[in-house]
């Protein structure tokens, strides 16, 4: 089975081989397919997000697609910046001017009140199907980054199961807990029904 990955963001690119190697599935990334422009994220929910970037990529390539959108969702916060996580301290910014916007926002947030979870939606859009798959990990947002692994919010992410943050957690590991590696497996299982159907 083929599936285009509809992002450009290689830390995902990575995350996701990761997290797929050893089932079966040849991963082609948007570097296959250099006519795909860039894909634009406007929708109001991390659904519309994904639905889109993957709708807009098997559009054109014909293949079974999968996007994925990320939310970081901080209680004291309302629970944003959902949608904007990546772009909350503003456009073409990094991971860190990111996570110092978070944590300057958040200054006052007392230890008790930094409840956060993040959520990643999947859409798998291809020939005859349109599903969708969600993964969530519940921690909270430390004062300070710790740990010089993953990315994005990562540094901040506190996951109290493990009394580690995301980037102080191995990858490997990270794969199986996490928001995308939970999100990843659901979509695994809807990707061998579509196999077993096909054959």
């Amino acid at each position: 089975m083929e599936i285009v990955l509809a992002t450009r963001n290689l830390d995902k690119v990575r995350e996701i081989k990761d997290i797929l190697s050893g089932s079966e599935i040849n991963v082609l990334t948007l570097d296959n397919f250099p006519q795909i422009p860039e894909l634009v994220e406007d929708g109001d929910t991390l659904e519309q997000n994904a639905y889109k970037k993957a709708k807009t990529v098997f559009d054109i390539t014909g293949l079974l697609t999968l996007a994925d959108d990320t939310g970081l969702e901080v209680d004291a916060l309302d629970g944003q910046p959902s949608v904007y996580s990546s772009r909350f301290a503003g456009e073409n910014v990094s991971y860190d001017d990111n996570v110092n916007k978070l944590l300057e926002v958040m200054t006052k947030v007392p230890q008790n009140k930094r409840t956060a979870r993040f959520r990643c939606v999947i859409a798998l859009i291809g020939p005859n199907i349109e599903q969708f798959a969600e993964g969530i990990c519940e921690g909270k947002i430390l004062a300070e980054k710790r740990g010089l692994q993953g990315f994005g919010y990562d540094p901040v992410f506190f996951v109290t199961e493990y009394n580690k943050t995301f980037a102080e957690i191995p990858l490997i590991l990270k794969n199986k807990i996490s928001h995308r590696g939970l999100a990843l497996q659901k979509a695994i299982t809807i990707l061998k029904q579509i196999a077993a159907t096909d054959k």
